[in-house]
């Protein structure tokens, strides 16, 4: 048993690789199969050298000719090897050899498993670090349905030996977490980490389903990994399914929108629209081919003190009602989005933003961080093919518009912005609804949570109905007190 500690405070016991391989394999109700693709059979071997295998292992293999591999789980659509798509079939054709081979009137009191992984390790130019798919299909009673835990994650070692040796702890993480943690699944979550470090591999996709998990969502799964430090940013899309953000973004045009959201308001929508109606205009510029996102930050999640999953929750589903894909992220400073960003497309990007957006990305601050300052931030955040698409917004003062034209940064700062706006980085959004330049979504959410009138006309259709059906962001409806006058009556 190992023992974590955090200054001089005891934290938690952490069962070795080895009792946790032990504890699987003396459970004499645990069996399965253990297919492995691609970077060895690491995960099984954490049970044979455990000792008592017998009990639970009915097979491992490793399909790692390709042929072969077609053979036994058929060709995907794109012809690849390391996705989910491959991982699903790999566990859906083990399972399926395990109910035809081990007969129920035999083992009434079997719990079936399949664990799977499909992985390609670092290559010999050391160009590509490698990732891969890992899941399991299970059952924790043998009459009911099988659960599934499925996850992607990215390597970030540089010795493939070592990799391998990292899946393989992962992988008796996930099986014993399955078995024993389900009931936790944010507990189980961070167990994926026992014995590993987060310079070691990253996990940036994670879903849970089957009966035990049947009241997860994996949005709030999602959150638990960025909130982690397990990833920098977790997507998902209009339904609300986690979805791969390299996949998602991949050779992609992208537009992204940050805001809180809180809620979700018609200028917001109307930033959106205007924008994405001119960034299909660029140059390069492919419809069919191009993806926008709505980025919320953990520091826009944390604008009260610690995360309100309700709250994150509610921001999500107006999001996913208007049939936009969602990005959380760890990004604060806009640069870090461009280089996330940068990983999964060289195609055009651009980011909506407003005036006082714009004002602060030019504020030094948040740059001393950097060796190189503002210069190195702006050299990563101009450098790659982006604009900047500038929402203008009214003076209270003097009711003047404020553009890119007439906006004020610091003095020292003035320079840098002219080089950026005059060479194309910035453009205004024209022909703005004139309505939406007094819509603040912090005071929307102070007329919700006190019960004020006035707010519902200023969000996007259907959105007022979804805050009160759902009782969202505090709203209560208020009772009708009625006169004195009229109680007589």
């Amino acid at each position: 048993m190992e023992i974590t500690l955090k200054g001089d405070m005891e934290i938690e016991n952490i069962p070795s690789l080895k009792q946790k391989a032990l504890r699987i394999n003396l459970n004499e109700h645990i069996y399965g199969t253990f297919a492995e693709i691609g970077a060895g059979q690491e995960t099984v071997r954490q049970f044979f050298r455990a000792g008592g295998a017998s009990r639970t292992i009915a097979k491992s293999m490793s399909a790692y000719d390709k042929d072969f591999s077609d053979a036994i789980y058929g060709i995907e659509d794109d012809k690849r090897y390391v996705t989910e798509s491959r991982l699903r079939k790999m566990l859906s054709h083990e399972i399926n050899l395990i109910e035809e081979r081990i007969t129920r009137d035999k083992h009434p009191n079997k719990m079936f498993f399949a664990y799977a992984n499909t992985v390609t390790t670092i290559d010999f130019a050391k160009k590509f670090k490698g990732h891969g798919w890992v899941g399991i299909r299970y059952q924790i009673d043998p009459k009911e349905d099988y659960n599934e835990i499925i996850l992607h994650f990215r390597f970030k070692e540089n010795d493939a030996r070592l990799q391998q040796e990292t899946l393989g702890k992962l992988g008796t993480n996930l099986i014993y977490g399955a078995f024993y943690k389900y009931n936790e699944p944010k507990k189980l979550l961070r167990y994926l980490y026992d014995h590993l470090d987060k310079d070691q591999l990253e996990i940036d996709t994670i879903n849970f389903s089957g009966p035990v998990f049947a009241n997860v969502d994996n949005r709030l799964m999602s959150l638990q990994l960025v909130k982690n430090g397990m990833t920098d940013a977790v997507m998902f899309d209009p339904a609300g399914n986690n979805v791969l953000p390299a996949r998602v973004l991949y050779k992609k045009n992208i537009l992204a929108l940050r805001g809180s959201f809180r809620p979700v308001t018609k200028v917001n929508m109307d930033m959106f629209q205007k924008s994405y109606e001119m960034f299909l205009e660029e140059n390069r510029v492919d419809k069919n081919n191009t993806q926008t996102l709505f980025e919320i930050t953990l520091s826009n999640l944390r604008a009260e003190g610690e995360i309100d999953e309700q709250d994150f929750m509610d921001r999500a589903d107006l999001l996913c009602s208007l049939g936009q894909t969602v990005l959380i992220s760890n990004f604060q400073e806009y640069y870090k989005l461009v280089e996330y960003f940068s990983q999964y497309t060289k195609a055009r990007l651009g980011l909506a933003m407003g005036v006082n957006n714009l004002v602060d990305i030019f504020d030094e601050k948040y740059y001393r961080h950097l060796s190189g300052g503002i210069l190195e931030a702006f050299g990563k955040l101009f450098f790659k093919d982006l604009k900047v698409y500038l929402y203008p917004m009214m003076d209270k003062t003097t009711g003047k518009l404020i553009t890119s034209e007439n906006l004020k940064v610091h003095p020292r700062m003035k320079e840098l912005y002219k080089f950026f706006k005059y060479n194309g980085k910035v453009t205004d959004i024209k022909d703005v609804d004139p309505e939406t330049l007094n819509v603040f979504s912090r005071e929307i959410l102070e007329k919700i949570s006190s019960g004020k009138r006035g707010w519902s006309d200023k969000l996007p259709e259907g959105i007022a109905d979804l805050i009160k059906d759902y009782r969202m962001f505090g709203y209560t409806r208020k009772p009708i007190i009625l006169s004195k006058k009229k109680l007589k009556k």
